[in-house]
């Protein structure tokens, strides 16, 4: 049997009608199929491939550790040298308080990690987050989610997690001194590239500080150059209290962490010893691989080319069809009028040898998330087959 056949026997489905894509090969901006076919990757796998498929830099690193060693024990006893190289690395680029990481196997697992020692280290109990939300799948991570339909048949979720209006300034203050933690993104993505209010994140870091209250900021999206400037939390002028990293972080392979200040991370090492553990996170191949991504991001300035692939969006896509576009470096949404057009977009567009994706907590939305490796020339084109199959579908 073929793969398309053992794929739909096998292999978990998480909709009615998958994408299907059969890919034997990835390179630069493109996947490449059994027969032929071609793609343009919009979407970095969902702002994973920042440096695009294949960089020789990332797969010259995965090849020179794969021959080292691979897993050794369970993380935070045994001494790696691609975990300590990488944290002290992103602690360097962070430039803040931030001093302690602790690698994890993806976002979800990170934010269910702060959610834990942020609680431990208040002594409180209640958590707020936002509507419109997505803080990852697992139990905890979807009980700070903005998606109440996410949510059916799951329940019951976390006690004591609350939920307020993004860029709500008079929200804020339903965070008091019974709040562990506000967990929060710079820019809301999955709720459709929500950016924040000027302002916003000055008003929740001094609400935070009145209350004692840990601020969780989930970077999972928007880390590594993919907003225009390394972190977005650095863009916004906002230091977190915790912050959460995945997808880019890995460069590829699977890879999470929530880093936080030292006195922070001291509650899970007593009381019980072993607080938080992890068998595969900070595998060594992943963190190889991803501190050779993100070392490719700040040694080629490819943060500095970001501005001006942003504007070829703001001047190429502009269509009747197109309700609005919005969003902040290279992530942004593109708006239609409802879910069934944006749907036939979608596959129209993939038909013309486009990948790209709705949002889970809105309908009307296709997520833009190219590698930012993606030249001007390519980004031209891109905007090209968007416009031309919407001309199409008009017609």
């Amino acid at each position: 049997m073929n793969h398309q056949t053992l794929f739909y026997q096998h292999i978990a489905q998480t909709s009615p009608e998958s994408i299907g894509l059969e890919i034997n090969r990835a390179e630069g901006i493109y996947f490449y199929g059994p027969n032929g076919q071609k793609w343009v990757d919009f979407i970095s796998g969902i702002c994973v491939m920042n440096v695009g498929h294949g960089a020789p830099e990332v797969m010259q690193a995965i090849e020179k550790q794969a021959k080292a060693y691979l897993h050794t024990m369970v993380y935070g006893e045994a001494i790696m040298g691609p975990q300590v190289e990488f944290a002290e690395l992103l602690i360097k680029e962070l430039n803040s308080r931030l001093d302690r990481i602790y690698f994890t196997n993806s976002g979800a697992e990170a934010t269910e990690g702060a959610l834990k020692i942020a609680k431990k280290y208040t002594g409180r109990s209640e958590l707020i987050s936002c509507f419109g939300a997505y803080h990852g799948s697992t139990h905890g991570a979807l009980s700070v989610g903005g998606n109440p339909k996410k949510k059916e048949g799951y329940g019951p979720m976390l006690p004591q997690v609350k939920h307020i209006r993004f860029n709500s300034f008079e929200d804020l203050q339903q965070i008091t001194e019974k709040t562990a933690a506000f967990i929060v993104e710079p820019i809301q993505g999955t709720g459709g590239i929500i950016l924040p209010e000027p302002g916003y994140f000055q008003a929740v870091r001094q609400r935070c500080d009145e209350t004692g209250t840990l601020l969780i900021l989930d970077e999972i999206q928007t880390g590594f150059g993919r907003v225009g400037a390394k972190f977005a939390h650095q863009l916004y002028e906002v230091e977190p209290d915790i912050l959460l990293l995945a997808k880019s972080l890995g460069g590829g392979l699977p890879l999470g962490a929530f880093i936080s200040r030292t006195e922070i991370f001291e509650v899970i090492q007593q009381n019980p010893v072993l607080g938080h553990i992890t068998t595969f996170g900070g595998n060594p191949l992943s963190c190889a691989a991803g501190m050779a991504s993100f070392r490719k991001i700040l040694d080629e300035g490819i943060i500095e080319q970001i501005p001006q692939k942003e504007a070829i969006l703001h001047q190429r896509l502009i269509h009747p069809s197109i309700n609005l576009i919005r969003g902040e470096g290279l992530l942004y949404a593109i708006l239609f009028k409802d879910f069934d057009f944006t749907e036939k977009v979608r596959r129209a567009l993939l038909q013309n040898g486009l990948v790209t994706l709705g949002f889970v907590n809105i309908d009307n939305g296709l997520r833009i998330a190219p590698p930012l490796t993606i030249t001007e020339e390519e980004l031209h084109h891109c905007c090209d087959l968007i416009i031309d199959t919407l001309n199409q579908m008009v017609i």
